[in-house]
């Protein structure tokens, strides 16, 4: 999740449980000219192994060059985003659009997995609309490539979060697989992973959205059963990892859209989020409300 699976963030989520960890997606362009916001996205601590490096790009000569370049910095393996749908990377014929050309993706995993010397994986979305799925075959073809894994989110390309995921769909290509398959979609509380796994047979399962305000959800514990205190402790030891990572100011303007998710709890429904949000320091604000009301 791009600006949301940061260093700080997903380490948090380790501690919590999570058992392997995904950077934020890169663009394969920015790596190979060599900005330097990339480094700070593939950035980990060794307590977060296994850690993959999520690369998108258009064509199988940049994702090799990307991949081969990020090889350099030791990741455990590489993740392809096959899943996106933003249009301002499907436009360029990257992420979900290279589902329209399952021969595409084959070269591509064929191309990573003959020159790396780690794993490559895929997450994919089941096809373009409902009307153009081709989940399964593209599934058969990152098999036979090669992929050591396949994470399924259970949307295709047109379908917005508001539309409820096909976990049928993960449950197909975990029948026909003879590697891991990780679902993926509409796991928003600690029983929907239990859930999924019971009703499709996959692997292991991948939490995004929900983890955001929610990393407690890696050690199935419901958020709305912690008391306030125990969620502001967990907003101070966020804040401070964000502030010796980013330094105070990026650290700050990056940790809004977290912060606002804490405290999206009912335990804050009292609260003028709006003021706590926009302060410099959080703490202080969230300290002085409470006392206040």
């Amino acid at each position: 999740m791009e600006g949301i699976s940061d260093q700080p963030f997903r380490s948090i989520c380790r501690s919590y449980g999570s058992a392997a960890s995904v950077t934020e997606f890169i663009n394969c362009n920015d790596i190979l000219k060599g900005t330097n916001y990339y480094e700070r996205k593939i950035a980990f601590i060794e307590e977060e192994r296994p850690i993959g490096f999520q690369i998108y790009g258009n064509s199988a000569e940049q994702i090799l060059s990307a991949a081969l370049k990020l090889e350099l910095n030791q990741p455990d393996f590489i993740d392809i985003n096959l899943g996106c749908s933003v249009r301002r990377v499907a436009n360029h014929g990257s992420g979900a659009r290279l589902l329209d050309k399952p021969e595409g993706v084959g070269q591509i995993i064929l191309m990573l997995v003959k020159h790396l010397h780690i794993p490559v994986t895929a997450k994919i979305r089941l096809g373009k609309d409902k009307h153009h799925l081709n989940y399964l075959e593209i599934a058969k073809i990152l098999i036979d490539s090669g992929a050591a894994a396949i994470a399924v989110h259970a949307r295709t390309r047109q379908d917005n979060w508001q539309d409820k995921s096909n976990w049928n769909a993960i449950a197909e290509i975990k029948n026909l697989s003879s590697i891991p398959v990780i679902g993926n979609g509409d796991i928003k509380l600690t029983e929907d992973i239990d859930q999924m796994i019971s009703q499709t047979g996959c692997d292991a399962v991948m939490i995004g959205r929900a983890a955001l305000g929610n990393p407690w959800i890696f050690s199935r514990i419901r958020k709305d059963e912690l008391s306030q205190p125990e969620i502001i402790q967990m907003i101070q030891a966020h804040w401070s990892k964000m502030i010796d990572f980013y330094g105070f100011e990026v650290g700050a303007q990056n940790f809004r859209k977290h912060l606002k998710a804490y405290l999206s709890a009912p335990q804050f429904q009292n609260l003028d989020l709006k003021t706590i949000i926009q302060a410099g320091d959080p703490l202080t604000a969230i300290d002085k409300q409470i006392k206040n009301r």
